[in-house]
């Protein structure tokens, strides 16, 4: 499937397998899927909630920092993709 590049993993909290993720590019709303690959990297997972600041938000845009869980750890430089269908 095609795949767009809208972010980067900024910080990955372990104890709540939570990746921060930067948006640069599109948008990203709850629903959709995102492909997280690194050097040592390859997660899909699909996007169940996302968070700003402890506040639950349905979309998020370039230039928002967001907070994922993810199924499995995920690094800061990562680079997230969204599987456009």
């Amino acid at each position: 499937m095609p795949e767009i590049e809208i972010g980067v993993v900024r910080h990955y909290f372990d104890r709540i397998s939570v990746a921060a993720i930067e948006i640069t590019n599109d948008t990203l709303r709850v629903g959709d899927t995102i492909h997280i690959k690194g050097h040592t990297t390859d997660v899909t997972a699909a996007v169940d909630s996302m968070q700003v600041e402890h506040n639950k938000i349905e979309a998020a845009k370039s230039g928002d920092s967001v907070g994922i869980k993810v199924p499995a750890k995920v690094r800061p430089q990562d680079k997230v993709y969204k599987v456009v269908s």
